[in-house]
């Protein structure tokens, strides 16, 4: 970047503010500034340091002492043993393979139901969407432990207890990604369907066409939910399953937390093996889910 080019810039941020102080607008004082930044940093370190500890953790070696005061956050000698010796107690990659055909399987339920149920619920005109919407609220509020019995009593019935199948089929389409499609939906103006309508388009070229691009920031929120909630549940993969070959990740990392409950740095490191892929996915996706996030904000 050339000297011009900065230059440039900075004379325009220059004026912009001057332009600010112009119409009257104050720049918040020193102690304001200081106090936001110290919140952020506390909140960062509340949100984001037991991570780290985590991952400092995994990578200390037998040697190396984990409840040494005060607390060392830098391993001396970093070492990736830990994450060999949890591959060789447990099949972890097994594991994290069923937790990623789970995973995989729940976005595409989510992503197609509820972009499909969404645009229902915003652009159609049929008898009952009312209730439809409110159903879908109120499935919001009902605890899933209160109906976990009879998900399980479902899934037996159907034979599908001890299978993947059936660690997805209950989540395959959640209330709350429906009510985020329809909140996206609703935002486009209803100008352009109504052109795309007088040229002739029908029901299904309209969502295809004209809808689904126009909420592609939300279908990233929905796809990054439903991975996640997928990817961490634990209760009902541990009610459904039973066989070892068909355990998730997060159940196969139990074994961790009983058998060998003294060694924590392999409790540690299996923890980052199961996290690591969730913060790949928003790393990746990022971009898309904050601009999701404001698809649907406006109105509902």
């Amino acid at each position: 970047m050339s000297a011009q080019t900065l230059g440039d810039r900075a004379r325009r941020r220059k004026s912009i503010g001057d332009k600010f102080l112009a119409e009257g607008g104050r720049r918040p004082p020193a102690w304001k500034l200081v106090l936001r930044y110290l919140l952020l940093l506390i909140v960062f370190a509340i949100m984001v340091g037991p991570f780290l500890w985590q991952l400092s953790t995994s990578l200390k070696g037998a040697g190396e002492d984990i409840y040494s005061y005060p607390p060392k956050l830098l391993p001396s000698e970093p070492t990736f043993d830990n994450y060999g010796k949890v591959a060789e107690l447990i099949p972890v990659w097994d594991f994290a393979l069923n937790s990623l055909k789970v995973a995989l399987a729940n976005v595409l339920t989510n992503v197609v139901g509820a972009a499909l149920a969404g645009y229902a619920l915003a652009r159609l005109t049929f008898r009952g969407r009312g209730l439809a919407t409110v159903a879908f609220v109120m499935a919001m509020l009902v605890p899933v432990e209160s109906i976990i019995i009879a998900q399980f009593m479902t899934m037996r019935e159907l034979g599908l207890n001890n299978t993947l199948t059936g660690v997805v089929l209950p989540g395959c389409i959640g209330a709350l990604n429906v009510l985020l499609m329809r909140n996206a939906f609703s935002n486009i103006p209803y100008e352009i369907e109504e052109a795309a309508f007088v040229d002739g388009a029908n029901a299904w070229q309209r969502f295809t066409r004209i809808a689904l691009p126009a909420v592609k920031g939300t279908l990233a929120v929905v796809a990054i939910f439903a991975f996640m909630g997928a990817w961490d549940d634990f209760l009902w993969p541990l009610i459904v399953l039973s066989d070892q070959s068909n355990f998730t990740l997060t159940i196969g990392l139990n074994y961790l937390h009983g058998t060998f409950a003294n060694n924590q740095r392999l409790v540690a490191a299996g923890t980052i093996i199961a996290v690591a892929p969730l913060i790949v996915l928003f790393a990746c996706l990022q971009r898309f889910f904050f601009r999701g996030v404001g698809e649907g904000a406006v109105k509902g």
